[in-house]
């Protein structure tokens, strides 16, 4: 699923202050289709975790200043949204999505969701899944429309594709030092844990023994969007230093979406096995 991937299901950065948006320009979403569309997704990317969350960034060597990429972002997919002002300035990325397909994850060695858990209990259903990742949204364009639109994309795609299972994480910031993500692994765990048989382990686990469990907390916008459209957590959270958060394994099978979403994002139920 920020790659729905901190850098995989979702980098969360959703959770900051919504600015207005800029007035008088239309939206529309596509998949990149070229080298120059990828690098603008990067760049925004970079202006999002690096700019906005503080995150430290390890680009392959060689990638141009101001971007982030990694060694899956050539294997991936590429949603963007642009906005098209209508005083006829050329139009911008702002908002996008990675999608690592399964002929990509045999490309790419794996999944990125593998670098903070181990995945094994996932293996027979790879051909099936898509890991979603690197979630994230200029602050100036934080509105419904824009994820209705990456979300109408994602999934016509995986019904185009025959694809029915998506995967990834979803990230809880650490400003507190955790225990607001400990918190809600403790909140999420009774009512949106995935089935023993798919649940997985982090490799560098939060300290939850550490951690206060008990505050109340709110879900950050993004997770409550996930468990809204029916997507499960698959196991406690890893975390990620680099990025100063707290990431929740989470998976979504298309089965278990809502029919008022089905409708809304255009999803045809005959689709999903």
């Amino acid at each position: 699923m920020d790659t729905m991937t901190a850098p995989t299901l979702v980098q969360d950065a959703y959770h900051a202050a919504r600015p207005a948006p800029r007035p008088a320009a239309s939206l529309h979403a596509r998949w990149a289709r070229h080298e120059e569309e990828v690098q603008a997704a990067q760049r925004l990317r970079h202006a999002v975790f690096a700019g906005e969350m503080g995150a430290t960034l390890r680009p392959p060597p060689g990638t141009p200043p101001g971007l982030d990429a990694d060694a899956f972002d050539p294997h991936c997919e590429h949603l963007i949204v642009l906005a098209r002002p209508a005083d006829g300035q050329p139009e911008e990325v702002v908002g996008t999505y990675r999608v690592l397909t399964p002929a990509g994850a045999r490309q790419a060695g794996g999944l990125y969701t593998e670098t903070e858990f181990d995945l094994g209990a996932w293996l027979a259903l790879r051909p099936r899944m898509v890991e979603l990742g690197r979630s994230c949204i200029d602050p100036r364009w934080r509105t419904g429309g824009v994820i209705l639109l990456l979300w109408t994309q994602l999934l016509q795609f995986m019904q185009r594709n025959g694809l029915d299972l998506m995967i990834g994480c979803a990230s809880v910031p650490m400003l507190d030092g955790g225990h607001a993500a400990a918190s809600l692994w403790e909140q999420l765990r009774p009512t949106h844990l995935a089935p023993l048989q798919r649940l997985v382990q982090p490799r560098l686990p939060l300290p939850l023994q550490q951690l206060r469990g008990d505050l109340p907390v709110e879900p950050p916008a993004l997770i409550k969007g996930y468990l809204a459209c029916g997507a499960r957590v698959l196991g406690a959270p890893a975390w990620d230093p680099d990025f100063g958060c707290a990431d929740l394994p989470m998976m979504l099978d298309l089965a278990d979406l809502p029919a008022s979403y089905r409708r809304r994002f255009g999803f045809a139920p005959a689709s999903v096995s």
